[in-house]
């Protein structure tokens, strides 16, 4: 009985996440843009708070960029302010 359930269990951990890496854009025309990443749900932490806004972030220099409400630049993007704090990304 035993034996079916670890086999079971193996057959689920097929879709290994890719590491975390310490930069990170939503946006599919930064260099920062990593598809795979995106396949599975992520969350970031800024001190200590789940933001669920973030655009980009980089955890080396402890930063965030998260959009403004309502300011946008002359292409129509949002206009972006950094969050600075200790910034954590995990899978959920």
């Amino acid at each position: 009985m035993t034996a079916i359930l670890l086999q079971a269990t193996n057959m689920t951990d097929t879709t290994a996440q890719p590491a975390l890496p310490d930069r990170l854009s939503v946006n599919p025309r930064s260099p920062h843009h990593v598809a795979a990443i995106f396949e599975h749900d992520i969350g970031i932490k800024v001190n200590g708070n789940e933001r669920f806004d973030v655009e980009e972030y980089c955890i080396s220099e402890g930063w965030v960029k998260v959009p403004s409400h309502k300011a946008l630049d002359r292409r129509g993007q949002p206009l972006m302010i950094t969050v600075k704090g200790q910034v954590e990304a995990f899978y959920k």
